[in-house]
């Protein structure tokens, strides 16, 4: 006598790893089109973006206040981890921007998501996966130097270029942070702007978000260095750039999005 299990996981939708052979080159114009909304009435955009340069700021002074200056580049790495989902304004404007609807900065604060809980949701989840980051980042240092005191950043170049032991600190950092980065961009970079413009719980969303990264691979990893080598600049300005990269990224996602799922 045979018996049947019933099925207990979802249908695959037949679009749920979309493949669309873009090249590469197809990330310049997801960043030109980020640009467009960009300068299509710049001022939201750019106080967006100086709301994330202060807020940026104010948590790199308090790690110098409060003597945490040792997870200072574990932030900034923990920052790429959560900036899908402090771009959700971008995505908004540019929503509304091809949906030729009035736009303000009172509409991309307080965005009216599709998915508005499943969106914060995914933003705790990020958060969380931030927090392992830097907790990994610091049980990676304690491996290698032990219990002694971190440096100070005006002696760390010395510790980790001049020696053995910060050499090897710097590989298996990279690598580790680079695992991190990986992941947390593959399930978020196309979750986020979903939860925003669909009915979707924040699983499904980001598990799509990872077979869409997968399954056009060298297009989003084009993107990827797109967005990290911005983002370094924006670092080497001492975080000013973040008014201007911050809103460019946020649009060019959005098209991203678009691009790789409609």
């Amino acid at each position: 006598m045979s018996s049947s299990i019933p099925a207990v996981v979802p249908p695959i939708r037949p679009d749920s790893g979309l493949r669309r052979h873009y090249p590469p080159s197809m990330a310049l114009n997801w960043l030109a089109a980020g640009w467009r909304d960009l300068v299509t009435d710049p001022g939201p955009s750019l106080l967006y973006g100086l709301g994330v340069f202060i807020v940026s700021a104010a948590i790199v002074a308090g790690l110098f206040i409060f003597g945490w200056d040792y997870i200072l580049f574990p932030a900034f790495a923990g920052f790429m981890v959560v900036g899908p989902i402090l771009a959700i304004g971008l995505y908004e404007k540019s929503r509304r921007i091809a949906a030729r609807e009035p736009v303000s900065l009172a509409d991309m604060i307080v965005v009216r998501a599709v998915s508005a809980g499943q969106l914060w949701f995914t933003g705790v989840l990020l958060c969380l996966l931030m927090l392992l980051w830097m907790r990994a980042a610091v049980i990676i240092y304690a491996l290698f130097f032990g219990l002694l005191p971190f440096p100070g950043l005006q002696h760390v170049a010395a510790v980790l270029f001049a020696t053995p032991v910060g050499w090897a600190l710097l590989i298996v950092g990279s690598v580790v942070g680079a695992l991190f980065a990986a992941f947390s961009f593959a399930v978020s970079v196309f979750a986020v702007p979903r939860l925003l413009d669909e009915k979707v719980d924040a699983l499904t969303a980001m598990g799509n978000s990872m077979s869409l990264v997968w399954n056009n691979l060298p297009v989003v990893l084009a993107w990827g260095l797109i967005v990290l080598v911005l983002f370094l600049l924006s670092l080497a300005t001492g975080l000013l750039g973040l008014i201007v990269v911050f809103p460019l990224l946020g649009h060019g996602t959005w098209h991203a999005y678009r691009a790789i799922r409609h």
